[in-house]
């Protein structure tokens, strides 16, 4: 396996792995049918994978949502769309690659997909922009938000980013404006909407993508206000301390589904959506159907109405009188 898809946490097991491919080649090779010698082997690697990802500190956990080769927005809607037909342009200036964003059924269902696209390989990354939308992407994420409320389909985003484009031209161009209007029309949407954390989901620039009625998350994603080494670089100056940031942000799946601000943690395949991204896409399938379906049988008046309390209620508190 190349070097720069295996992260550190993975090391000793993939060079057992290997030891054991190495063995049973080895054996292969000399005529030897003693698939069942292996066996043993094969458990032990299995269950040490078990260990490892059973206990992956919140650091770990933010370096298989950057895995380099995990399942991209473009990838899942295709798994789960074969019909799906990409719209592009703001109708104001440009297109912006590191959204995507069109029509394609779903369960029988037309859907409005929406998508934070990081790229698959490094020119699609630098095409992509590695995921971090400009104001125009943003743009084009309103005008399909519209055309889903405009033609009554369900909407659903799967935020992927590691936040909205901080350069100048963006912000000559009103980034923060695109992002606060987005979250506005999202947020006042008139049909289901449905959103899916897939990856990385940093700061505003997801957000953008994210006041829907449902929040899902994959089982290794994660989902903060700012980055493990923005916070470490305001906090200590340094980093290297992300790792102590990315604890102390509780952005884990399991952090955020206990602070209510998900809904569902969506599980992944053993070892990693980036493992097997036909059997991701089949979990997401399941979780979005049942979610979906459930959203589609509530009225406009109820939609907007568990909406408006689900997010005036997110992250309330009680204050104790001495």
């Amino acid at each position: 396996m190349n070097d720069a898809y295996v992260l550190p946490f993975e090391w000793p097991v993939v060079e057992f792995e290997a030891r054991i491919a190495q063995m049973r080649a080895f054996a292969e090779g000399q005529g030897m049918d003693v698939p069942e010698a292996f066996e043993p082997l094969d458990r032990e690697a299995a269950a040490w994978r078990a260990r490892i990802f059973g206990s992956l500190s919140a650091g770990e956990r933010v370096q298989l949502a950057r895995h380099p080769r995990r399942p991209t927005a473009r990838d899942v809607i295709q798994a789960l769309s074969d019909d799906f037909y990409e719209l592009r342009g703001d109708r104001h200036a440009m297109d912006d690659p590191a959204i995507v964003g069109g029509i394609g059924s779903f369960g029988g269902v037309p859907i409005v997909w929406l998508g934070h696209h990081k790229g698959s390989d490094a020119q699609d990354r630098r095409h992509c922009n590695s995921g971090m939308p400009h104001p125009e992407g943003y743009r084009k994420a309103i005008r399909l938000m519209r055309h889903a409320a405009r033609f009554n389909m369900p909407l659903v985003s799967l935020i992927d980013t590691p936040g909205a484009y901080p350069g100048e031209d963006a912000e000559r161009h009103n980034q923060g404006g695109a992002i606060a209007n987005a979250i506005v029309e999202m947020a006042s949407l008139t049909v289901p909407t449905v959103s899916i954390v897939i990856g990385e989901g940093g700061s505003g620039g997801a957000l953008a993508l994210g006041v829907a009625d449902r929040m899902l998350m994959l089982e290794h994603a994660y989902y903060s206000v700012i980055s493990p080494e923005g916070c470490a670089a305001i906090l200590w100056k340094s980093a290297a301390k992300a790792p102590f940031a990315a604890q102390a942000l509780r952005l884990t799946a399991e952090d955020c589904h206990a602070l209510g601000v998900v809904d569902e943690v969506i599980q992944e395949p053993p070892w990693g959506a980036h493992r097997d991204p036909a059997a991701s896409a089949a979990f997401i399938a399941e979780a979005l159907q049942r979610h979906l379906s459930w959203l589609l049988a509530l009225s406009r008046s109820e939609l907007l109405q568990r909406r408006y309390t689900k997010y005036r209620t997110m992250g309330s508190f009680s204050e104790v009188q001495e």
